[in-house]
């Protein structure tokens, strides 16, 4: 088996220069760096990750922790974080918590005890007792989407507030006023904000809310499908329908769909996030977009910047929040 010996007796350099080559490349002169893979290339040697990690105190592994790796949202942050976290000898590792607070702690206390050097992670839960765990860990931290009240990280995500008064303020505008809400749960901060978003502007419009059109989805699409029965069923339905996620929303368009409703003659729909091939669903739904690739692409230069440079991981957390995009469609009708 070839050793880190091996490699540097072809390339004529020392073995501390080697082993700086695979720990640390961006110290070694480029033309130094290709003599050293060359002739790890010829010996086939690979260095080992697990001892670099035990020397450095780290691996070059970074932690992606969300509730659901299957939404696009997330895969499109996910993307841009690899993307540039390759550009940087950076990789990483994909966890699904399912929104499981449990499950959460657990595969996060997991990824740490693998030495990685940071962590990407859309919160699945809050509180003091949350709080001071994230906290106390001792690599960077990155949050996005979910905001947690006290955490002293960076945080990236959306106006979720404005996401939810876009949609109503479009609705309303329409000669919508039986308009139903399918929310999320209340602790999470996405949730409560697109729906204070809903309420507000609807009482600045001098519409009452009906409590009877305000439904939990979970954010799930088995939650959003009996959401949307609730709904469908009542004596006096909504004429208008708008889904604090796309999960719920297209559950709640195969809820109207299986009781044949016509979206939008019968009940207009509106949702926040859009889907992959969103061009193809008939009709195309109404849409509050959040800029997924610009908001992963934060996440990655933050998380990468404090794990690369160690005067900037000192640095006070900060907020970065982006301002959603209205995407007209075809799935809400004008009364």
């Amino acid at each position: 088996m070839a050793t880190i010996r091996d490699v540097a007796k072809i390339a004529e350099v020392s073995v501390s220069t080697v082993s700086l080559a695979f720990s640390n490349p961006g110290r070694v002169s480029a033309a130094t760096l290709e003599k050293i893979r060359a002739a790890a290339a010829t010996v086939g040697y690979a260095a080992d990750p697990l001892a670099q990690s035990l020397a450095r105190g780290r691996s070059r592994m970074i932690g992606f922790v969300v509730g659901n790796v299957g939404n696009p949202f997330f895969g499109d942050i996910r993307r841009e974080l690899e993307n540039y976290a390759l550009t940087h000898e950076h990789f990483v590792l994909v966890t699904d918590t399912s929104g499981q607070p449990e499950r959460e702690r657990a595969l996060i206390e997991h990824l740490v005890g693998l030495k990685i050097a940071g962590l990407a992670l859309a919160p699945a839960s809050s509180g003091k007792d949350y709080v001071d765990f994230i906290q106390s860990l001792n690599i960077p931290v990155v949050c996005f989407d979910q905001k947690i009240a006290g955490l002293e990280r960076d945080f990236v995500g959306s106006d979720n507030f404005m996401a939810g008064a876009m949609l109503t303020e479009h609705l309303l505008q329409l000669g919508h006023k039986r308009i139903a809400f399918i929310k999320g749960p209340d602790h999470f901060n996405t949730a409560a904000e697109r729906y204070r978003g809903f309420v507000q502007t609807m009482a600045g419009a001098g519409v009452e809310v009906n409590p009877a059109y305000v439904v939990d989805g979970k954010f799930t699409r088995s939650g959003g499908y009996a959401a949307a029965m609730n709904l469908l069923v009542q004596p006096q339905r909504p004429t208008a329908i708008i889904g604090a996620n796309n999960t719920v929303a297209l559950a709640a368009l195969q809820a109207m769909q299986e009781l044949g409703f016509r979206c939008p003659d019968d009940i207009s729909l509106a949702m926040i996030d859009t889907v992959q091939w969103a061009d193809v669903i008939t009709p195309k739904i109404t849409t509050v977009v959040q800029d997924s690739v610009q908001l992963g692409n934060i996440i990655a230069q933050r998380l990468v910047h404090r794990i690369t440079n160690p005067e900037f991981a000192a640095e006070p957390a900060q907020d970065f929040t982006l301002t959603p995009r209205f995407v007209a469609g075809a799935s809400c009708r004008k009364l």
